[in-house]
């Protein structure tokens, strides 16, 4: 049995959480905010079967989407253009996926 954790961009969340139920699997929704961009996501717990666990992962990639946005420079954390107002070109969106093994798993 495995955990899967995919945090997903809040834009892409409401398809992935759609598709991945109509597909027969459950998962908790959590919201969480990124790091650098300290934009919303949501981040998906997901525990399948070890041969379930290739197929939710095609399902969250493919409704996951990249994308670009232009963001002030200044909005950026890590950014040595703190105040500054000219737009910065970012990649936002996809998925970032962790899978881990499970020990133990009850539903009561």
């Amino acid at each position: 049995m495995k955990l899967i954790y995919a945090i997903v961009n809040n834009d892409d969340s409401h398809d992935v959480s759609s598709t991945l139920t109509r597909a027969g699997f459950f998962a908790t929704k959590l919201a969480s905010t990124g790091g650098f961009l300290m934009a919303g996501n949501t981040t998906f717990l997901i525990c399948a079967e070890n041969d379930k666990v290739d197929e939710i992962i095609g399902i969250i990639k493919e409704r996951s989407r990249r994308r670009k946005q232009y963001m002030p420079a200044g909005n950026i954390v890590g950014s040595e253009m703190h105040g500054a107002s000219f737009p910065v070109e970012v990649s936002v969106g996809g998925a970032t996926i962790f899978v881990t093994d499970v020990e133990r798993f009850e539903k009561v």
